[in-house]
């Protein structure tokens, strides 16, 4: 399947597809568009970098606080991350690592301590934290305004309502759905009247990505591990959003042809062999069994390089919209 858009858009949009070497070979064989999210991240991250500058040349230089708690290797390389792109984007990255050991009082006041830091936009504490700390509590903690993972209950209560541009998104449904509006442009689609599925349940992603599909006139079903017959709930979908945290647990032979997936799951299992160091490989999959999903899907984004990317760009996104925000109300 090719994409429907014009000469002009070709020129004027990131080219989100390609074609996988099996169909290049055989040009017979159905294959969907696949959505390149390391590009269209790319483009958000330098979007949000220019207007940064602009930003800081009136004053007001973008603030980002991370705080890390315990040892986690994930949410270490995690925060590595988000602190390299901040500084690329020009802002005033501060990142705070605290033991395994700190209290839950003792984060709640630095918390509270950055809230009153004027030069401090956004800040995200990273999940999970250690079993002593009450997470909830954390992060109703921060200001919403602050709140630039989008959890708080306000800016959750904001988009539940339907004034997403009001809230804080959550970054991962926020990506998602810029890749799927581009996706749904490249195979010459609305997204109104279509019928969403997202599987999984989180507050994380899955609520606020059915939040985000309802704004955009979908029809949407919240499904999840415990849907009665899961298999049929999928195969009617227009557009499937698989955030449950199963590896390919969606099976390829459930999507509906033509239908948009996007695929929020990075899950890690067995690969083949040995590595250099003797040790058993891994690979990363998503939730969706993606080789035969891509042969009837008409997008799909792959793992790793669909969303991931997504999450970090749109961080950076709502810390900068924190930042506008906040100039606006320092000039009342």
């Amino acid at each position: 399947m090719s994409a429907k858009t014009t000469s002009m858009d070709r020129r004027s949009q990131p080219r989100l597809t390609c074609r996988s070497k099996d169909q290049a070979v055989n040009e017979q064989r159905p294959h969907a568009l696949l959505i390149d999210g390391k590009a269209v991240a790319a483009r958000e991250v330098e979007e949000t970098a220019a207007a940064a500058q602009e930003l800081i040349a009136r004053g007001v230089r973008p603030g980002l606080a991370v705080v890390l708690v315990g040892e986690d290797p994930a949410s270490h390389v995690y925060v590595r991350s988000k602190g390299k792109a901040a500084e690329s984007c020009g802002f005033h990255s501060v990142q705070h690592t605290l033991p395994a050991s700190t209290s839950e009082a003792s984060l709640v006041a630095l918390v509270e301590k950055l809230n009153d830091d004027p030069a401090i936009h956004g800040i995200l504490v990273q999940l999970p934290l250690p079993g002593q700390i009450d997470a909830a509590r954390v992060l109703e903690t921060i200001a919403p305004g602050k709140d630039v993972d989008g959890f708080h209950p306000v800016n959750a209560g904001l988009l539940a309502i339907g004034d997403v541009s009001r809230a804080l998104v959550p970054c991962t449904p926020a990506g998602s759905m810029i890749l799927l509006r581009e996706a749904a442009r490249d195979l010459n689609i609305k997204l109104a009247g279509l019928e969403a599925v997202v599987v999984g349940r989180s507050n994380i992603v899955g609520k606020p990505m059915a939040q985000l599909l309802l704004a955009e006139n979908c029809t949407v079903t919240i499904a999840h591990s415990r849907t009665n017959d899961l298999a049929a709930t999928v195969g009617r979908a227009d557009v499937v959003v698989a955030a449950v945290g199963r590896p390919e647990m969606i099976r390829g032979d459930w999507i509906k042809p033509g239908a948009i997936v996007i695929d929020v799951g990075i899950n890690r299992v067995p690969g083949e062999g040995l590595d250099k160091n003797g040790k058993a490989r891994t690979r990363l999959v998503g939730d969706v069994e993606f080789e035969s999903a891509a042969m009837r899907a008409g997008a799909i984004t792959p793992v790793p390089g669909g969303v991931g990317p997504m999450t970090i760009a749109m961080l950076m996104k709502n810390t900068l919209k924190a930042a506008v925000r906040s100039a606006s109300l320092q000039k009342r």
